[in-house]
C-alpha cells in the first residue's frame, strides 16, 4: 500500500492546483477587470505548467506501474482511483510543457478577444485570436492521437468524456437526425392547435430575477454555505465541490431565459456538491465526465423544471416575485411558454426539441475545423447554411451565429456532443427515477425535491468516477445509453 498511498498524496497536491485554477478561471469570467488579463494569463499558465510537471514526473510513472502490479491489495474504490490516475497521467504525458503553456496563454488571450468581438459582432478579430488556438488544438490532438492510438477527434473527446468515441456518437446522432425533423413538424402542428402563450408583461428587474433564482436554487437543494450565484457573459459552473460557483446572464425584457440558466447550472452544482466527500481530492472522487455532468443539468432544467409539476410549485413564486396576475401568470400559460417549440438562433436558450440540432451542427463543424476541411474564414457561411438546413432559421449576425459560445475560444473542441448525450442520459435517468420512486413527481409539485435529490445522490452523484458512464447508466436504469427514453419523453410532453 505504500506506493499507492504515495500516489494519493501526489494527486492530492494536483487536486489543490486544479482547484486554484478553477477559482482563477471563475474570477476571470465574472469579476476580473480587463486590465488584469496579462497577469492572469501568466498565473494560469504558470500553474498549468506546474501541474503538468507534477503529473508527468518520471517517478510518478514508475509508481503507477508498480501500483498496477499490486491491485490485489486495493479495494474497488482504490482500484478505480488508480485507473483514473493512469488516465490523467496518459493525457498529461502526451503533451510537452511548452505545448501546455502555449495552449493556456492562447486560450486565455482568445477568450478576452471573444468577449469584445462578440459584443462588437467582429468575426475578423475573433478569427485572428482563434486561429492560434485551433492550430495548438490540432497539435494537442495529434500528440494524444499518437499516444492513445485514437483518431484526432476521439483523442480530444476522451478528455471530456472518458472512453467516448465518435463512432458511437455518430450512431446516436444518426438516429436522432432521422427522428427529429418529422417530430419537430408534428410538434409544431400540435402546438398550433393550442392557445398561443400570453406574453408576460415586463420589465423584470434584475434583482427580482436574482431573488427568485436563489429561492429555487435553495428549494432544489443548493448549499449556499458551499457556493454562490453570479453573473457572466456565458452561463457556467465553476469552482470546486466545496465551493461551487454558478453564473447566469439577465435581461430585464425576459426573465425566463435567465431563470432556466440558473436552474441548468444548479443541476451541475448539485452533482459537484454530491460527489463522494471521502474521495474529494482524488481522481475517483471527481465527476465521471461531461456526459453525466450535462445529464444532471439537463435533467433539472429540461426534464424537471419545464414540466407541469414544477410549474405548479413555481408559478406562485414567480407571480409574487414579479407582481404578476391574471391568466398570463397561470400555470397553464407558464407551461405553454416553457414547453414551447421554436426553432431559434441561440443554443443555451433553445427548447429541448430543437436543442440537439444546435449540438449536431457544432459537432460537424468542429470536426471539419480540426481536420482542416473547413477554412476558418468559411466558418460563418458553413454555420449559417447548417442553421438553415437543420432549423430553417437565418442567422443575422456573427454574435448570434458562430461566435455565440465560449467553447471554441477556450479550445474546448470535443465538448459539444456531450450536451446531447447528456440530454439522452437525463431522460433515461429521470424515467428510471420516477419508476423506482413514486414520490418524486408529487414531491416536485409541492416544492419538495428531496426524493429526487436522494435518488440522484445514490445513483449518480455518490458514484464519482468509480464507474464508467455506460456502467453507471446500466446500474441505475438497467440499460445502456440509447435514444429511446428521450424520444418517449418528447412524445409524451409535446404530442399528447
Amino acid at each position: 500500500m505504500k506506493t499507492y498511498k504515495a500516489l494519493e498524496k501526489q494527486f492530492r497536491r494536483i487536486s489543490a492546483v486544479n482547484g486554484a485554477l478553477a477559482m482563477l478561471g471563475w474570477d476571470q469570467s465574472t469579476m476580473m477587470p480587463e486590465g488584469g488579463a496579462r497577469a492572469r494569463s501568466e498565473q494560469i499558465a504558470t500553474l498549468s505548467v506546474l501541474r503538468h510537471e507534477w503529473i508527468t514526473d518520471a517517478r510518478l510513472g514508475d509508481q503507477l506501474n508498480e501500483a498496477a502490479t499490486q491491485t490485489d491489495k486495493l479495494d474497488d474504490w482504490q482500484r478505480a482511483n488508480l485507473r483514473e490516475m493512469q488516465r490523467q497521467w496518459r493525457h498529461a504525458t502526451a503533451l510537452t510543457p511548452k505545448l501546455v503553456e502555449a495552449r493556456s496563454k492562447a486560450t486565455m488571450a482568445c477568450e478576452m478577444v471573444w468577449r469584445k468581438a462578440r459584443r462588437d459582432d467582429d468575426f475578423k478579430a475573433f478569427a485572428r485570436a482563434f486561429l492560434p488556438v485551433l492550430e495548438l488544438t490540432r497539435e494537442v490532438a495529434a500528440a494524444k492521437s499518437a499516444a492513445f492510438g485514437l483518431g484526432a477527434y476521439d483523442a480530444l473527446l476522451d478528455e471530456y468524456e472518458p472512453g467516448g468515441r465518435s463512432a458511437s456518437i455518430d450512431k446516436l446522432f444518426a438516429d436522432l437526425g432521422s427522428f427529429l425533423p418529422d417530430f419537430i413538424d408534428r410538434a409544431l402542428v400540435k402546438q398550433g392547435k393550442r392557445p398561443a402563450p400570453l406574453p408576460l408583461p415586463g420589465p423584470f428587474p434584475t434583482e427580482a430575477q436574482r431573488e427568485v433564482g436563489l429561492k429555487l436554487m435553495k428549494a432544489l437543494g443548493f448549499d449556499f454555505n458551499r457556493g454562490r450565484l453570479d453573473v457572466s457573459l456565458h452561463p457556467f459552473t465553476g469552482g470546486i465541490p466545496d465551493d461551487v460557483r454558478i453564473t447566469t446572464r439577465y435581461s430585464e425584457d425576459d426573465f425566463t431565459k435567465a431563470l432556466m440558466g440558473v436552474l441548468h447550472e444548479t443541476g451541475h452544482a448539485l452533482y459537484e456538491l454530491g460527489l463522494p466527500k471521502v474521495w474529494r481530492d482524488q481522481p475517483v472522487g471527481e465527476a465521471r465526465g461531461m456526459v453525466l455532468h450535462e445529464s444532471q443539468s439537463l435533467l433539472v432544467e429540461m426534464q424537471v423544471c419545464r414540466g407541469a409539476e414544477f410549474l405548479k410549485f413555481a408559478a406562485p413564486l414567480l407571480r409574487k416575485a414579479f407582481k404578476g396576475g391574471g391568466e398570463a401568470w397561470s400555470e397553464a400559460n407558464l407551461l405553454r411558454i416553457y414547453a414551447r417549440v421554436k426553432p431559434d438562433l441561440i443554443r443555451v436558450d433553445a427548447d429541448e426539441v430543437t436543442y440537439p440540432a444546435h449540438v449536431m451542427l457544432r459537432y460537424r463543424l468542429e470536426q471539419a475545423m480540426l481536420h482542416d476541411h473547413l477554412p476558418l474564414d468559411d466558418l460563418p457561411y458553413a454555420w449559417n447554411d447548417g442553421m438553415q438546413t437543420l432549423l430553417g432559421v437565418d442567422v443575422p449576425s456573427y454574435a448570434q451565429g458562430c461566435m455565440q459560445d465560449i467553447h471554441w475560444a477556450v479550445g474546448s473542441i470535443g465538448y459539444f456532443p456531450t450536451y446531447t448525450l447528456g440530454a439522452l442520459s437525463a431522460a433515461q435517468l429521470f424515467a428510471a427515477a420516477k419508476t423506482q420512486d413514486g414520490g418524486i413527481l408529487p414531491g416536485i409539485a409541492k416544492g419538495d425535491f428531496k426524493p429526487l435529490l436522494r435518488w440522484l445522490r445514490a445513483n449518480v452523484h455518490a458514484k464519482g468516477a468509480r464507474l464508467t458512464t455506460d456502467e453507471l447508466l446500466r446500474e441505475a436504469t438497467g440499460k445502456p445509453l440509447s435514444t429511446a427514453a428521450f424520444k418517449a419523453h418528447l412524445k409524451a410532453r409535446y404530442l399528447s
